[in-house]
């Protein structure tokens, strides 16, 4: 059975905010308490960049346009991996054995490609939502319901 024992490290994030929550209670009594936060400032790519897309010509003559970078999710995907480091310094320095995470779709993708293994098998649960403008009290309980759920 799957529960959030003390000291389990609950992580929400998306591509631009992060809280990692810790729990001082038990299973039967969980209580999060922020551990860390994160944040950074991410303007739309129109705003950090104006290159055009690069061409390209095939083997035929032919010109075509090259996708344009998306300079907005490339540093929403930087600061996932970043934060997915920290988790995993954390636990190979024992502060925590399991964990919790929750992020959206796209957050989560790029969390489980920056796992390491280790981090990987310390995830005892992930849930697929944006929770970081919850508060910490509603976060618990979702976190709870998602718990009881996986069991069932």
């Amino acid at each position: 059975m799957k529960h959030l024992s003390e000291n389990t490290r609950v992580l929400v994030a998306d591509g631009a905010h992060a809280l990692v929550l810790r729990n001082d209670g038990d299973g039967a009594f969980p209580n999060l308490r922020l551990e860390r936060s994160y944040g950074q400032d991410n303007p739309a790519t129109r705003e950090q960049g104006s290159d055009k897309p690069g061409r390209t010509n095939d083997s035929l003559g032919r010109k075509s346009a090259m996708e344009a970078a998306d300079y907005h999710r490339i540093a929403e995907d930087r600061f996932v991996q970043r934060i997915a480091e920290d988790m995993a310094k954390d636990l190979k320095a024992g502060v925590f054995t399991s964990f919790v995470l929750a992020a959206p779709a796209i957050a989560l993708g790029e969390f489980r490609k920056a796992s390491t293994s280790a981090l990987t098998d310390a995830t005892i649960l992930e849930i697929d939502k944006d929770l970081t403008n919850h508060p910490i009290d509603k976060i618990e309980q979702i976190v709870v319901k998602a718990l009881k759920e996986a069991d069932a």
